[in-house]
């Protein structure tokens, strides 16, 4: 029609014509429900925060094509923490504020979940976790808790790490190496529990600080103290000195570390010796010939062209996590029925049954009960050749 109107009006037609469509277009992208995300997108971690934003936008992409939430889509809203737990704040307000998002997803390491678990309690907004395994960011002692997790729990994993150097290494006098941080705070509790239900006595305790490239005189300590086990907690590039320092010692002694190593370059950055380092994990691609896992590596693949082989999914455990947490929250958000915070909080407690990539989750939280992962659904595994693979004794 514009095209039997002049000249002047035509161009009046279509200007209007182009505001209607970009109005049109704005209500459509404000009608998308918003998830938050606030992970290490950068740094050392990278590749942990990589792959927890691939497990979340595969299960946005399965979410949308079966109609989204609500008769809404679910759109991403990612932020970068840099591992900072102060820009992790900033960016946990901005996105609640500002954003506008519904929930959100994140806290790669634990001192940042540790600082925004506050914020998500206060504006009664739920967090997901889907790495950090501070003990304290679900059993955070709240009244009213947001905060939730599919994930390893540190207090769980201690216990598991303790059975695991029993049975595979006959230890006797285990030492602990851990990072001077939040989270090595809570294994070391961890651990000396499991040590003391278990009967064991503890070499000793060394901490060092996240940036340390030298960690001969901690580990030599805990040599002259008799230790015939290491228990590891740190990110990649802590872990990796760890092990380049024992080899510059000529030590061999078995490390069973929580899951950091998982986290990055480990293999690369530790050198030969990355492979004598048992950590624990919650999932692995190699070796698993489940259905769903096979269906959801293609679809990786398919989404991710830089997806060639087992080696570009690591850590699976990132992926495998963030996808199960994301299709439990959408579950959450259509059983409360609504977006507004505390019924997405009861919509948690209301899932029912959920064929997950980990597992079958079947009522996995209630209100005293805010992890759906337990030792159950731990493996221990190492590097092999670049890929993460199940360790078999």
């Amino acid at each position: 029609m514009a095209s039997f109107l002049p000249p002047s009006l035509r161009r009046v037609a279509v200007t209007t014509s182009a505001l209607l469509g970009l109005a049109i277009s704005t209500a459509q992208a404000a009608d998308t429900i918003k998830i938050g995300l606030v992970t290490a997108l950068s740094g050392q971690s990278a590749k942990s925060g990589e792959a927890i934003s691939r497990g979340i936008g595969l299960a946005i992409d399965e979410i949308n094509a079966k109609g989204g939430v609500l008769g809404r889509s679910l759109e991403l809203v990612a932020r970068d923490d840099e591992a900072n737990p102060s820009k992790g704040v900033l960016a946990t307000r901005e996105l609640i504020q500002r954003a506008g998002v519904v929930a959100v997803v994140g806290g790669l390491d634990t001192p940042v979940s540790m600082a925004i678990v506050p914020i998500a309690n206060q504006m009664k907004v739920p967090f997901i976790g889907p790495w950090a395994a501070g003990t304290g960011i679900t059993r955070n002692g709240a009244a009213d808790n947001y905060a939730f997790r599919v994930s390893a729990v540190d207090a769980l994993v201690d216990e598991a790490l303790v059975a695991y150097a029993v049975k595979t290494y006959g230890a006797k006098k285990p030492g602990m190496i851990l990072v001077n941080n939040a989270w090595g705070e809570s294994n070391q509790k961890g651990l000396k529990d499991a040590l003391q239900a278990a009967n064991l006595p503890a070499a000793g305790i060394e901490k060092y600080e996240a940036n340390d490239v030298d960690m001969v005189p901690q580990l030599s300590r805990l040599k002259e103290a008799g230790a015939d086990t290491l228990f590891l907690v740190g990110n990649v590039g802590p872990s990796a000195q760890v092990v380049k320092s024992l080899d510059r010692m000529g030590w061999s002694v078995p490390v069973v570390s929580h899951w950091g190593p998982a986290g990055g370059r480990f293999d690369e950055l530790a050198g030969p010796s990355a492979g004598k380092v048992h950590f624990i994990q919650t999932f692995t691609f190699a070796g698993n010939a489940s259905p769903k896992a096979t269906a959801v590596l293609d679809a990786l693949k398919a989404k991710y062209p830089a997806i060639k082989s087992m080696a570009d999914v690591t850590p699976a455990v990132g992926i495998a996590n963030a996808y199960d947490a994301t299709h439990l929250l959408a579950l959450a958000i259509q059983a409360a029925g609504s977006t507004e915070g505390p019924k997405v909080r009861d919509g948690f407690y209301k899932i029912g049954t959920y064929p997950g990539l980990i597992k079958t989750y079947d009522k996995p939280f209630a209100p005293g009960q805010h992890d759906a992962l337990g030792p159950s659904d731990y493996v221990f595994t190492r590097f092999k050749d670049g890929e993460i693979v199940a360790v078999t004794n």
